[in-house]
């Protein structure tokens, strides 16, 4: 179990070592290898999937051998393998793409949730209701059956017994600020309920909107925490922005996000608490809807 994106990140700090420790620029090493300029960037921050047989002719012409041959080799064969998202890449936009391959080789995953619900379980009717209110921003860059389609199986990996770890703390305002109709978002939260009550390995934590968060600032965004089987798969932090995913890999930020989390799932609720928490807004809104209000 591993994900081939990662795997591109490791060999990306493979191949940019590899310069480093020869003393050779970007444009130096492109030369020798034969590779233009462009393709040798793209490899050295994993933006590409590699070629086997030109990573084997790239360590040839720099004269690597040995384990690390044998090594990167490897790198090059795990980060070159595709995923059942990959059958989606036109349809099912970037940034799932990314959470997909991220996901089929996470052991745990963590997550802090402050504008949406937890993408990869999410009820089809939440998802239509999302997919209405990004056409109100302008036009999809996916198609809108396919991704949800996508989406489901992204969900059918986290929920199958040997899936991973999942913990996401939800912030309340995510409750009554996505407009949403209220049948719809007590159908969303039934949902999370059932998947709570039978899969041990999901667990969601509620942020009340009136609970303090001490020992520092409030985070600035959503963002999800990956670690991974192999020790030496780096742990990675993907910080959730209006236009794009930042990744960030460097121990240091990654530390800095992974604090941030134990801060607001530290001030959230208890998953049973939690838990009795979704129920009771479930029902509220059904309420809600039978008044009329």
């Amino acid at each position: 179990m591993f994900s081939p994106y990662v795997r591109r990140l490791r060999l990306a700090e493979a191949l940019r070592k590899l310069r480093e420790d020869r003393n050779l620029t970007a444009d130096e090493v492109a030369k020798t290898v034969f590779q233009s300029r462009g393709k040798l960037s793209k490899l050295e921050t994993a933006q590409t999937r590699p070629e086997a047989f030109e990573i084997m002719g790239m360590l040839e012409r720099l004269n690597v051998t040995g384990k690390e041959y044998d090594k990167i080799i490897h790198l090059a064969r795990t980060a070159a393998q595709k995923g059942w998202w990959d059958q989606y890449a036109k349809v099912m936009g970037p940034r799932q793409r990314l959470y997909a391959d991220l996901e089929s080789g996470a052991e745990t995953i963590r997550s802090y949730n402050q504008t949406a619900m937890p993408t990869a379980l999410q009820h089809p009717d939440f998802i239509s209701a999302m997919i209405a209110l990004d056409e109100c921003q302008g036009p999809l860059d996916y198609i809108p059956e396919r991704m949800a389609e996508a989406r489901a199986r992204r969900q059918q990996h986290l929920l199958k017994e040997d899936g991973p770890t999942y913990e996401a703390v939800l912030d309340e305002c995510v409750l009554h600020r996505l407009a949403v109709p209220a049948e719809v978002m007590a159908v969303q939260l039934r949902h999370l309920v059932s998947i709570l009550t039978d899969k041990p390995q999901i667990t969601i934590r509620i942020l009340p909107h009136n609970v303090p968060i001490p020992g520092g600032f409030l985070p600035k965004s959503s963002f999800s925490l990956y670690t991974f089987p192999d020790p030496a798969d780096p742990q990675i932090a993907v910080v959730d922005t209006v236009t794009t995913d930042l990744i960030l890999t460097q121990r240091r930020e990654v530390a800095r996000y992974t604090g941030v989390y134990n801060r607001v799932r530290e001030a959230a609720l208890p998953p049973a608490e939690s838990l009795a928490f979704l129920e009771r807004m479930a029902d509220r809104l059904i309420e809600q809807k039978g008044s009329g209000l």
